[in-house]
């Protein structure tokens, strides 16, 4: 098979690791600019801007935050390796972008902290949303997933193109000083802008308690509201914010 072919999603990809979620993205490393729409823009944050390196990282090179493209470039050799066939396929369609994830009006996407990418194999792009992979993606996922980076086709939106540093790895990153000096690390929290696996679980709970959500993995306004209207059965403060006495409370 070639390594552009297409291959159903595998069963239990990113096993233990889990999506950045805006939360410990905004408060570990910061807002990288103060508006955003659907189109690439700069990032307008000094400090983060500090932070972006534009480096090769061996079969092409990458412009992102340096702590990703370091950890990028360790995986991409291991890739060399491991999957040499897929290896010298591999090209990317871009790395750091602050825009909104495509088709929301307000998810930040990954990108624009410059901690994730999206590859291409022979020059193709993987097809968003088809519930289809390139073979060669599913091949090296697991490199990325044992350097705790998230693979994007376990989004409700299938994205297989996209990797990104998870959510435990940037935790990792801060409480080594990657990002400056390290500060308190804040509880896991979903809130609007989040998506993913842990959000088609909310909802799904939601639902089996009366909501009536689509389950798409988008925390959006109405799955904000269902939250907002739970915590306020059950004497929690209604922010719409699912912190540790939220998800205790939902038996998440």
């Amino acid at each position: 098979m070639a390594i552009t072919d297409m291959i159903p999603i595998p069963a239990n990809i990113n096993p233990g690791v889990t999506n950045a979620k805006q939360a410990t993205m905004l408060s570990l490393v910061g807002n990288p600019r103060d508006d955003y729409t659907d189109e690439c823009q700069p990032i307008t944050n000094p400090r983060l801007s500090a932070l972006v390196v534009f480096e090769s990282v061996g079969p092409f090179s990458v412009r992102g935050l340096h702590p990703a493209v370091t950890a990028l470039r360790s995986i991409l050799a291991e890739i060399a390796t491991a999957a040499p066939d897929v290896h010298s396929g591999l090209g990317t369609a871009g790395m750091l972008c602050a825009r909104l994830v495509r088709g929301s009006t307000h998810s930040i996407s990954n990108h624009s902290w410059g901690t994730a990418i999206d590859l291409t194999l022979n020059g193709v792009l993987d097809r968003r949303g088809d519930r289809m992979v390139q073979r060669g993606l599913a091949a090296i996922a697991p490199v990325f997933n044992e350097a705790g980076w998230f693979w994007g086709a376990g989004f409700g939106t299938e994205d297989a193109m996209h990797f990104e540093a998870g959510d435990d790895l940037i935790r990792q990153w801060h409480a080594e000083g990657r990002f400056g000096a390290p500060g308190p690390t804040p509880s896991r929290l979903l809130m609007v802008g989040d998506r993913g696996p842990e959000v088609v679980a909310l909802q799904q709970r939601l639902n089996a308690l009366g909501s009536q959500l689509t389950v798409d993995g988008i925390f959006g306004t109405g799955t904000r509201a269902a939250v907002m209207a739970f915590q306020a059965a059950h004497d929690l403060d209604a922010d719409g914010v699912v912190g540790n006495r939220t998800r205790a409370a939902l038996g998440l």
